[in-house]
This record gives C-alpha cells, sequence and structure tokens, in this order.
C-alpha cells in the first residue's frame, strides 16, 4: 500500500512545500481583519464594516478547517524530535480548540447579523479580542515550530534523518 504514496522530498513532504502556513494566514488575516472591522465599525457607526467583518469571519472558519488538516499531516511527516514536541502537541490542541471556536463565534456573529446587522453588542467585541489574542497566541507558537525548532527545515530534517535529533 504503501508503494502508492508519492515519495517524500528534501523537506521530509510529499508535495513542493508546506501548505498549512500559507492557509493558516489567510485564517489570521480574516480573524483579526474581521475584528478591526468591528471596532471600526463599532467606533464610526458604519454598518458596511460590519459586513465585511462578517465575511472574513465566515471565510476564515471555512480555512481553518483546511489549515489543521495540513497542520496534523504536516506534523506527522516532520518526524518531531523530543525538545520540539511539548510545543508542537500544543499547537496542535489549541489549533483544534480554534477551530471549534471560531465555528462557535461564527454562528453567535450569524444570530447577531440575522437580528440587526447595523450593530455588534459590546460582550460580542470583549469576545471578539479575546479571539484575536489566541490566534496571536497560536501564531507565536506556529512561529516558534518554524524559526525557533525548525521544522521541515532542510538543516532539521537531515538531521533527523542521521540520528542527530531524538
Amino acid at each position: 500500500m504503501l508503494n502508492y504514496l508519492p515519495p517524500l522530498n528534501d523537506h521530509n513532504l510529499p508535495y513542493p512545500d508546506t501548505i498549512h502556513p500559507i492557509v493558516v494566514h489567510f485564517v489570521i488575516a480574516m480573524v483579526l481583519f474581521a475584528f478591526i472591522c468591528d471596532i471600526i465599525g463599532y467606533f464610526t457607526k458604519n454598518p458596511r464594516f460590519y459586513e465585511v467583518s462578517w465575511w472574513n469571519l465566515f471565510f476564515s472558519t471555512l480555512s481553518i478547517f483546511i489549515a489543521v488538516i495540513f497542520g496534523q499531516i504536516e506534523a506527522g511527516l516532520a518526524e518531531p524530535y523530543q525538545a520540539v514536541q511539548s510545543t508542537l502537541n500544543l499547537h496542535t490542541l489549541i489549533g483544534w480548540a480554534l477551530a471549534g471556536i471560531l465555528s462557535g463565534f461564527t454562528a453567535w456573529r450569524f444570530v447577531l447579523r440575522s437580528r440587526d446587522p447595523q450593530t455588534v453588542p459590546i460582550p460580542y467585541l470583549g469576545a471578539s479580542a479575546v479571539l484575536a489574542l489566541l490566534v496571536c497566541m497560536q501564531t507565536y507558537l506556529g512561529d516558534e515550530l518554524v524559526w525557533i525548532y525548525g521544522l521541515h527545515t532542510l538543516p532539521i530534517v537531515e538531521a533527523v534523518k542521521q540520528g542527530a535529533l531524538r
């Protein structure tokens, strides 16, 4: 059965480069931009910002599941060594949690939008700020996995293959 799978390249991936970071950057940008649009809409009383925020939130919710799936695939192919394991596990746990939280958050926003598309309540803005902070924390952990621990970078992949990292 394994003969039918594509061979892994120098980055230990069956495709040219990591897909998770590409997709997850859209999620990060859309969630943070939705929050900014809500804040601007609240202070300017311009409901068009709420519309922009809604659609960014909606598409970020769809995108986060793609990001999580590719994150799982790429984390498994990274053959993580012991030093990276705790950070990778936390990043994975928060990623799945964020998928659920963002889905619930988008459903809440849909209900608010259905009732009154001209405004958002203060508790929603507060929860939105917490969501933005959680996304920033998750971004930090992802950056740490690449820039500190070097997952899927050539030197680390080679070191793992040679047994230098365990």
